[in-house]
This record gives C-alpha cells, sequence and structure tokens, in this order.
C-alpha cells in the first residue's frame, strides 16, 4: 500500500483533482457490518464512519478504535451458541 508519493508533482495534482471532482471513496476495510474504512483513489486520504454514520478523517485514534471494535465483533459472531432442547 503506498502512503506517499515520491512524485511531488503527481500528488499536487491528486489533491487539485479531488478538490474540484470531489473525493472517490472505495472501501478498503470492512470493520463491522455498519462501520467501514474507507480510501479515496487519487489523493489516498482516508476516512471512516463514525457513531452518526457521517464520515470522518481516520485517525490514529480512530484506527485503534476500529481495530478493538472488528476484534469484538469477530469473537461476538464466532462464538458458539448453545443449542436449547
Amino acid at each position: 500500500m503506498k502512503t506517499s508519493s515520491s512524485n511531488n508533482h503527481g500528488n499536487k495534482f491528486s489533491s487539485f483533482f479531488c478538490n474540484i471532482f470531489g473525493h472517490h471513496y472505495v472501501v478498503s476495510k470492512k470493520v463491522t457490518e455498519h462501520i467501514k474504512e474507507y480510501k479515496c483513489l487519487h489523493c489516498q486520504k482516508e476516512v471512516t464512519t463514525d457513531a452518526s454514520g457521517k464520515l470522518s478523517a481516520l485517525t490514529p485514534q480512530r484506527q485503534d478504535i476500529n481495530s478493538t471494535l472488528a476484534d469484538m465483533y469477530r469473537k461476538r459472531r464466532n462464538r458458539q451458541v448453545p443449542q436449547v432442547a
């Protein structure tokens, strides 16, 4: 995954493109059914859905929260439910 561009001109063009036309986000990680992380195809900006369902910048704190939430969600889904006779 490329996080920084060695060609500064390309990065400026990508930012210019996103400023004019808006970001083109695609899902980069599915945290839960309702929370996802997105990445712009042009400028590589990362965002996530917040508690109200709006897009927010993906800060290290939110990455940590999403990681913890994904672990809890995965454990809960993998938990075996006892059969009641």
